[in-house]
């Protein structure tokens, strides 16, 4: 079942703490500008090298910029065969207001 769930940035934090991938699907642009700490950026171009270099049994934190089109990357994902796949409630912009010490330039 492809499933994936959403979470806060209190517990993304914990499971990036815990050594979880994070997944940041903005455009590039925005990723440059600033992202999650140890973010790593995803899109179409790269997708298919993410997925074969990751590990797919660590958790999976999708990031996007209010946390809406990271449900349906987090379900592909999934799909894809990550076993542990979560979405960012309030994406970039709600983790940046709540960890601004937790993200990079």
């Amino acid at each position: 079942m492809d499933e994936f769930k959403c979470i806060s940035s209190q517990e993304a934090l914990a499971l990036i703490e815990q050594g979880a991938t994070v997944a940041d699907i903005r455009d590039p642009q925005s990723f440059e500008q600033n992202h999650i700490s140890e973010a790593v950026h995803l899109s179409n171009e790269n997708l298919q090298d993410f997925i074969r270099d990751s590990d797919m049994d660590k958790p999976l934190i999708v990031c996007c910029y209010h946390g809406y089109s990271s449900q349906n990357a987090a379900a592909q994902l999934a799909h894809l065969g990550f076993d542990e796949v979560y979405s960012l409630n309030g994406g970039f912009e709600g983790w940046q207001a709540e960890h601004p010490d937790k993200c990079s330039r």
